[in-house]
């Protein structure tokens, strides 16, 4: 058995995680508290292109009258045979099963696909899913060729890539949560709408923990591409919040003075969900092939930068229900070495007491 200054010594040591366990809690708090505050902000303007594209469809035709064509590649759905998979995770650790769960559900998803025969890309979005998937697969080979044209006057560059393997990491955004810059998603958009245009892809889906509240938040597999229904998420795969969790969580929510409701629909989000849903005939300066060009690439680009959004303040949240735990469990082991540490101090004065006694009655 330990004696009484390896005792005190643990106690100390379990303080000072305790304090630092504590001060990561509150940090995390804080930060949660901006998260969801950014995420409530950048509503509005997904809201209104969502309400403004949906204006456009009641009010044209997806087809072109003279070629039977669809007016954007985007709303074009074809055999699933290449699916992109976007994972976003985290950066850090210590926020529980958070990053975890994500991998987990993605595998899942990624194996039920490869399964029915597709080939499958990853698109990894944090340091953690990074770090997972490579360890597991292998990343893309492209070949960049240069052709000259011309007496060398005019150059083509063309990038090749050769499929070695059916599943394969072609992104790499490691450090895209740590400040999710809007022209850094929509450079990524960007790149996946144009494979998905010359059909390199024929699906995307993003895997993300999708935030309302600290109690209300869960892992979905969401499918981005082809676009369906405009303003409507195509949740394929959900898992929700434990019971245990949600006690968690709301437990570290209401000491660290985070709200467990829903944010409230605000003033500007109410007023743009209202924007374009009037039975009046509107009057589009441009055509609607044109809109349509301009608009969807933005509105795939609203769809990932929310999903940031939410995956991040779902990150903080898991962190602080976290660090909230493990503040709670040093505490319950302070008490525990305490009075172990009493028991071992009281039998050590008992025995110097019995060994006095014995002496004085030995003379």
């Amino acid at each position: 058995m330990a004696n009484v200054l390896d005792l005190r010594r643990r106690i100390r040591s379990v303080k000072n995680t305790r304090q630092i366990t504590k001060a990561m809690k509150m940090v995390s708090a804080a930060k949660l508290r901006r998260a969801q505050e950014r995420a409530m902000l950048a509503r509005p303007y997904a809201q209104m292109i969502s309400n403004v594209l949906e204006s456009l469809v009641r009010r044209t035709d997806l087809y072109n009258g003279d070629t039977g064509d669809v007016k954007h590649p985007l709303l074009i759905e074809r055999e699933e045979k290449n699916v992109l998979v976007v994972v976003v995770a985290g950066d850090k650790g210590f926020a529980g099963a958070f990053n975890s769960n994500i991998v987990k559900a993605a595998q899942s998803f990624i194996d039920s696909r490869r399964a029915q025969g597709q080939n499958i890309d990853i698109e990894p979005i944090g340091r953690k899913a990074r770090d997972t998937f490579r360890k597991r697969y292998p990343a893309a080979v492209y070949e960049k060729k240069e052709e000259h044209y011309d007496n060398d006057l005019a150059t083509h560059f063309e990038t090749i890539r050769h499929r070695a393997q059916p599943i394969e990491i072609t992104g790499d955004h490691p450090t895209m949560l740590l400040k999710i810059d809007i022209d850094e998603v929509s450079d990524m958009a960007r790149s996946i709408i144009d494979r998905y245009t010359h059909a390199e892809i024929d699906s995307v889906y993003v895997v993300f923990n999708e935030f309302k509240s600290v109690i209300s938040q869960r892992v979905v597999v969401e499918k981005l591409l082809p676009i369906r229904k405009l303003g409507s998420h195509e949740i394929t795969v959900a898992e929700e919040m434990t019971e245990e969790q949600i006690e968690a969580a709301g437990h570290a929510a209401k000491t660290a003075g985070i709200s467990l409701q829903v944010p409230e629909e605000s003033v500007i989000e109410s007023e743009a969900k209202k924007f374009g849903t009037a039975e009046v005939d509107y009057i589009f300066d441009q055509s609607p092939a044109r809109l349509f060009r301009h608009l969807m690439p933005r509105y795939v680009t609203t769809q990932i930068f929310h999903a940031l959004l939410e995956s991040v303040a779902a990150e903080h949240a898991a962190r602080m229900t976290a660090m909230d735990s493990a503040t709670n469990n040093a505490g319950d082991m302070i008490d525990a070495l305490s009075l172990t540490m009493n028991r071992v101090r009281q039998a050590a004065i008992t025995k110097e007491i019995i060994e006095i006694v014995s002496g004085a009655a030995a003379l």
